[in-house]
């Protein structure tokens, strides 16, 4: 039986072609089976795919063949023949490539291993009925207290109020904020009240509402402030981020209403001022630092930053490759961010210049979907989460000032979609486990509310100064009346350190009357320094009673040493005696090592929180 030795078929010549063909044919496959790597000189590329990685800092091989010598410029095909320089540009490449330096483009961030931690079922909150609303918003709002949830309610719009320790399955007769006569669209937590929460409905009303400190026990229909003044549904609430009492609101007729809540009227039907430069319906507000300015997304796809007690239009965006449907100040940066679609109608996020918006800094697709992105950005530690509507992932990047400005970390992945998401204010995270940022997913298909913590993943279990910096505290800088009259005034900062000893310092009894021989104070900064002490948890005194004179501390110090022997008590532990006793005041050292480690980083932080206050007062009185 005859064997079967036919040549392979890249090997065969083709008919009509000559040998010249079959010889090239079998330099093609030679070349192949050696898999060679990529030609890193430059020169015309002999077939797509020829110097497509030359950009690679790596060698990878092609399943194409290599280069051929018919394609190379014809200065390099001089006394050498074409089989010998197959084999020497090949040698060329190599070498040239092992002569480059390898220089991997990390970037040293403290943030890139943050990773999210889905909540476990019994920290979840089950059963709750969240609403089929197609509008676009969060439909959650959080505060360290409660979650409140925007529900399906009949004959009316309601949205819940949940404590926030009170997890597991919802009673379904839980009882329910229930006052307005369409359906609820917005809620949001007044900054400086854990307590008050505003809503908007369909009925084109605004609602204020009182929390009260213990569980609801029956339905709320009572609100402390109703505002009426808008024409058509009313979208949008956001409160004023350092001025007290002050609320806007956006509607379906194109205007923001700038509303005045410091009065005793329990109906308001005329707002402070109207901000009437939009042309079609306004799809999200955003607020810089100190809330001297105000940026807008429209329908008409047109970014705009106003000044809010003017009215007038400071920048606006005519871009056409990015149509804007969020939009977000970044902090300090004097940078915007938006979320929208590209021409082909990819998800994309742009960067802008708050100064300049006629063309954007940077832009970058992200995938094909359709639902709305949600930009929320966390000024102490500059990351960006971009969380899509109609899926379960969550995008998040770290800004910087410089060149690249946003810089991709990593991505949460979940396969159960989010109808809409609540943020965690700073002051209510868990310092504790590194949490910097905490989500709470709603999830319609299984009626739950996901709680989902982002974490620097850190071994020592002490407080992280390096990424909990002071942050923006529960007190307004600035009175309604201050803020309406012109004045601008950054947040007031607090520390995040857990424990109420921190924020409380408890001073020490005074043994003697004490006559401080120093020039009395400015009546007017002691009141303020009261003022600020009293609201912030601290005792009114804290700052005076806290230079202890120098007579007592001796004293004191004296009457300790007359009760030590050689460094021991002798009223409650006698020497040891044996190896056993010795082992254990060493151990008993060695913890009071550690509580006065803890005391001292304790009056570090209550210095500094000193230097805050101290720092806020200069800010008012220069104001002043």
């Amino acid at each position: 039986m005859r064997r079967n030795n036919i040549r392979p078929k890249a090997l065969r010549p083709c008919r009509g072609l000559g040998p010249a063909r079959d010889r090239d044919r079998r330099r093609e496959h030679r070349g192949a089976a050696m898999k060679k790597p990529v030609c890193l000189e430059r020169g015309p590329p002999c077939h797509a795919g020829c110097r497509d990685e030359v950009s690679t800092h790596s060698i990878r091989t092609l399943v194409r063949p290599g280069c051929h010598p018919q394609c190379w410029p014809s200065e390099q095909l001089g006394a050498e023949s074409k089989d010998g320089l197959m084999e020497s540009h090949w040698r060329r490449c190599l070498w040239g490539f092992l002569k480059m330096s390898w220089h991997p483009q990390y970037r040293s961030s403290k943030f890139r291993h943050v990773f999210g931690k889905p909540a476990s079922k019994e920290n979840c909150y089950d059963s709750v009925p969240i609403t089929r609303s197609v509008h676009d918003n969060h439909f959650c709002a959080v505060n360290p207290h409660f979650i409140a949830v925007v529900t399906e309610c009949a004959g009316g719009g309601a949205f819940l109020v949940i404590p926030l320790h009170q997890t597991g399955k919802l009673d379904p007769h839980y009882p329910k904020v229930c006052g307005h006569r369409g359906n609820v669209l917005d809620v949001k937590w007044n900054p400086f009240d854990d307590f008050e929460i505003a809503s908007c409905s369909e009925d084109a009303t605004i609602k204020i509402w009182s929390i009260p400190k213990q569980l609801l026990t029956r339905n709320l229909t009572a609100c402390r402030k109703e505002l009426v003044g808008h024409a058509r549904r009313v979208g949008q609430v956001e409160w004023h981020p350092t001025a007290a009492n002050i609320l806007f609101s956006a509607g379906y007729d194109y205007k923001v209403m700038i509303w005045n809540l410091d009065t005793k009227e329990s109906l308001i039907t005329s707002p402070m001022s109207t901000i009437s430069c939009h042309q079609d319906v306004i799809l999200s507000m955003s607020f810089n630092t100190n809330g001297s300015l105000l940026a807008t997304t429209c329908k008409d796809r047109k970014i705009r930053v106003i000044d809010p007690r003017a009215g007038t239009v400071l920048q606006e965006a005519s871009y056409k490759g990015h149509r804007a449907s969020k939009v977000l100040f970044l902090g300090n940066l004097k940078k915007l961010m938006s979320t929208g679609t590209s021409r082909w109608n990819n998800r994309q996020v742009a960067l802008w210049d708050q100064d300049n918006l006629s063309v954007p800094l940077m832009e970058e697709d992200l995938d094909g979907s359709s639902g709305v992105l949600f930009p929320f950005y966390d000024a102490d530690t500059n990351m960006l989460y971009v969380v899509g509507k109609g899926d379960g992932n969550i995008r998040y990047y770290e800004v910087s000032a410089d060149k690249p400005h946003l810089s991709y970390l990593t991505e949460y992945r979940s396969y159960n979609p989010q109808k809409g998401i609540g943020v965690m204010p700073k002051r209510g995270l868990d310092v504790s486990s590194c949490e910097i940022f905490r989500f709470y997913k709603l999830i319609t298909t299984k009626s739950l509310i996901e709680p989902i913590s982002m974490i620097v993943p850190r071994r020592s279990e002490s407080y992280q100064e390096d990424i909990y910096p002071p942050t923006a505290g529960a007190q307004p800088s600035l009175t309604a009346q201050e803020w309406l009259s012109g004045m601008n005034r950054d947040p007031i900062l607090v520390s995040l350190r857990p424990g109420p000893e921190v924020l409380r310092p408890h001073p020490l009894p005074a043994e003697r009357p004490v006559f401080n021989s120093m020039a009395p104070a400015s009546p007017r900064l002691l009141n303020q320094t009261e003022k600020l002490a009293a609201e912030d948890g601290w005792r009114s005194s804290s700052l005076l009673e806290e230079k202890t004179p120098r007579w007592a501390a001796e004293h004191r110090l004296e009457e300790k040493k007359s009760w030590l022997t050689n460094g021991f008590d002798v009223f409650e532990c006698p020497p040891p005696k044996t190896e056993n006793e010795l082992l254990q005041m060493f151990y008993r050292q060695q913890e009071e090592i550690r509580r006065l480690r803890e005391l001292l980083t304790q009056r570090e932080v209550q210095a500094k929180q000193l230097e805050l206050e101290i720092k806020n007062l200069r800010m008012g009185s220069e104001q002043l």
